[in-house]
């Protein structure tokens, strides 16, 4: 019977198959056989894909290891919330994915199960929280502080002393414009980024804003 570690990534829709690799260059860097790595999915589709065998979470737990490690490669941050607690109820030990090029410079925090896709930078004295994605060629300038649940899209530019609060979801090529130091710049709690869209100024909680410069669609409860 096996006891090594068994990891997971949480979700086999394109997220999860995105970050799949990246795992996979993780744990056999560390001498761990990739037969011990598996895609997670409450309703699995396939009992294979890209290689790696599918289970449901329940079988995950079922499977014999000395401990268990799991990545949300969930885009709904809500979801991802979710699934983060039921996995600390079950010592699932959260998974942080960070590509081999990443650039990462001088005092970061960064908290549990990060998902850190090619080409991202992360500059210096950035604060960031549980369970935040950023896609690829997404950067993070100096001074900026980072909730929990943060999902950025593709190609997202966040500068200098910026403060996004948990479950802002950033869209896939948006610009953040810098803040001032003691003044950040803004983005509410739950509050949507649209793609492209170029921010000049601080956005509630619970917004959408989409355009240049953005302007506000929506506003609805950030459940925050």
């Amino acid at each position: 019977m096996n006891f090594s570690p068994l990891f997971g990534v949480y979700g086999a829709a394109g997220c999860g198959r995105g970050v799949m690799p990246l795992v996979r260059q993780q744990i056999t860097g560390r001498g761990i056989a990739t037969d011990r790595l598996v895609f997670v999915d409450d309703n699995p589709k396939a009992a294979n894909i890209n290689g790696h065998k599918v289970m449901s979470y329940e079988e995950f737990l079922a499977t014999s290891a000395d401990e268990r490690h799991i990545v949300l490669a969930i885009a709904n941050s809500r979801i991802r919330e979710r699934l983060a607690l039921c996995c600390g109820k079950d010592n699932v030990k959260s998974l942080s994915v960070i590509a081999a090029n990443v650039v990462m410079m001088d005092e970061i925090k960064l908290g549990e199960g990060a998902i850190l896709s090619p080409f991202v930078t992360i500059t210096s004295n950035i604060a960031i929280g549980r369970h935040f994605h950023a896609n690829i060629y997404s950067y993070v300038e100096h001074d900026c502080i980072i909730g929990d649940f943060v999902t950025f899209a593709p190609g997202v530019q966040c500068n200098g002393n910026i403060v996004i609060e948990d479950h802002a979801y950033v869209g896939a090529g948006a610009v953040i414009k810098q803040g001032l130091p003691g003044n950040p710049l803004v983005i509410g709690c739950g509050a949507t980024i649209g793609m492209g869209a170029v921010v000049t100024k601080s956005v509630p909680a619970g917004a959408t804003v989409i355009g240049n410069p953005a302007r506000i669609m929506t506003i609805k409860d950030s459940e925050c």
